[in-house]
């Protein structure tokens, strides 16, 4: 995000940020992505760059989609998104939850990302997984017995937006651009570190990079969009030149597990 585009915006709520996160004492009391949130508000008002346009729609209206079956389709969106989706999205979503410490229902995820795709398909919406990023903010503060209660939560409010996405659009439209630049910046930075530190920290780390590298390039080929080509690219990769990391994978699973282990699972 540039400050010298809107600093009366944007510095403030870098340095709400940064203040919260330097004295966990004050982000204990107030979180501080919530307190970036609040100043952010703050400055925008007092700047007198909120125009909110009213009128309108306030609830969704949902908008149902009858299918339409094509072999485009099926090769430029059915086979990338599954992969993307089992792969990617939920890959790194159980990643992140175990890295935190949780033991996370593979297949129950698998089984529940399709089921409730299917059912979004009928209105036109995006595919149900499993992200990475949303379940690190997640599992970022707090004792991780009680970090199920920020997915309720988080279940919760995502209902209400969906209900008043008209409403909280018209919303979103009428602050800056720098706010929302800002805002999402900064609540992605917990995410990223924890999927850097996922990435890089032990195997596989030259295939790790060839998937961001391509993902974040913009390649597309066929139609398909860049996610599932950094997947294959990494995939390759480190195939090819990772194969120490790949066989001493496959000597950790073929390893017995210890009854206590299987007890505590």
């Amino acid at each position: 995000v540039s400050t010298q585009a809107n600093p009366v915006v944007a510095v403030p709520m870098v340095a709400a940020f940064l203040i919260l996160t330097a004295i966990p004492a004050l982000g204990r009391f107030l979180p501080p992505v919530l307190g970036t949130l609040v100043v952010g508000c703050l400055a925008v008002a007092a700047s007198g760059q909120f125009s909110f346009q009213g009128g309108g729609p306030i609830l969704a209206t949902p908008v149902f989609t009858v299918p339409e079956f094509t072999w485009a389709a099926q090769l430029e969106l059915v086979v990338p998104l599954a992969v993307t989706v089992l792969f990617v999205q939920n890959g790194q979503g159980i990643a992140v939850l175990r890295a935190a410490g949780h033991h996370p229902p593979v297949n129950v995820f698998a089984i529940a990302s399709g089921a409730f795709s299917l059912l979004n398909a009928c209105c036109g919406a995006v595919s149900a997984c499993v992200t990475g990023p949303t379940n690190a903010l997640m599992t970022s503060s707090g004792t991780r017995q009680r970090q199920y209660t920020a997915a309720v939560v988080f279940g919760v409010l995502a209902m209400a937006c969906a209900l008043l996405a008209p409403a909280l659009t018209r919303l979103m439209l009428a602050t800056p651009r720098e706010f929302i630049l800002a805002l999402g910046g900064i609540a992605m930075l917990r995410a990223l570190q924890q999927a850097f530190v996922t990435a890089f920290a032990t195997a596989f780390t030259l295939g790790s990079l060839v998937t961001f590298v391509v993902t974040i390039s913009g390649l597309s080929l066929f139609n398909i969009h860049p996610a599932f080509w950094g997947l294959v690219s990494g995939y390759v990769v480190s195939r090819l030149l990772e194969r120490a990391d790949h066989s001493r994978s496959s000597r950790d699973d073929d390893e017995p597990v210890p009854a206590t282990v299987r007890r505590r699972r």
